[in-house]
């Protein structure tokens, strides 16, 4: 594992090993851009082959210096990833919202996996900036922490896919990051809800109690809704809002 903040444990989890990175004022590492038309290959290359292949492609090229982000909402992009790179390093931003469920969940797939877990909080109190200012909210919470965890990394695997919004439809699995300036790898973009409900269903995964609920895309409390049956999975997410996107995907 690649050096990071100094860590403690984590409130969150009640773990030692859910580890917690706060604030700092490192500067990044630079990396020199790399040949855009080889990733656009090895992507081309990659939407043929199981979503595991992408995530050994990215291990095998960045070693420690690729993380995944995971949300929790499922556990489906670490099951994968644990198949072919049991030692990454998995992000989770803890915006201290989540709801109770999540960070059990959290606790249950770190158990289950012996996760190499990094929980990283913002660097701001809880406050009321959710009420009218979602936007800011998400750039303290979400967007500054991950920018941090990311510091000094080359490359960076996350869970977004096509079919979640309108401006993901066309996401790619290898790409630049051009505003983080890292590599950024989607292993599971071409997958539907189906594709994700299946993999869960056929590996066993644990489920998030949330689900059952009806809350079928899952953020912070304040911000998070449960869906009718057949409705689009994120109209639960700021909802009566405009807003769309928390800022993590540009």
């Amino acid at each position: 594992m690649s050096a990071v903040e100094p860590r403690i444990e984590t409130e969150a989890t009640g773990s030692a090993e859910a580890e917690t990175t706060g604030p700092t004022s490192a500067a990044p590492a630079a990396h020199a851009v790399p040949d855009l038309a080889e990733l656009a290959e090895q992507s081309n290359r990659l939407e043929r082959l199981p979503a595991t292949s992408a995530i050994a492609w990215a291990w095998d090229r960045f070693g420690p210096e690729v993380v995944l982000a995971a949300s929790f909402q499922d556990c489906v992009l670490i099951d994968l990833a644990m198949q072919v790179a049991p030692k990454i390093e998995v992000v989770f931003l803890d915006t201290q919202y989540h709801f109770a469920e999540t960070l059990w969940y959290v606790d249950q797939v770190r158990e289950r996996y012996d996760l190499n877990l990094n929980v990283v909080t913002p660097g701001v109190n809880p406050d009321n900036l959710w009420v009218h200012d979602p936007d800011s909210c998400c750039a303290a919470r979400k967007v500054e922490p991950l920018r941090r965890a990311l510091e000094g990394r080359a490359a960076w695997i996350s869970g977004l896919r096509r079919s979640e919004t309108a401006a993901r439809a066309n996401a790619p699995i290898v790409s630049y990051d051009i505003g983080r300036g890292l590599v950024k790898v989607n292993p599971i973009a071409p997958w539907t809800d189906g594709d994700v409900e299946q993999y869960a269903l056929d590996r066993e995964l644990p489920r998030h109690p949330l689900h059952d609920r009806g809350y079928a895309s899952i953020g912070c409390w304040p911000c998070t809704r449960p869906v009718a049956e057949g409705a689009d999975p994120r109209s639960g997410r700021w909802a009566g809002t405009e807003k769309l996107e928390c800022g993590l995907h540009g």
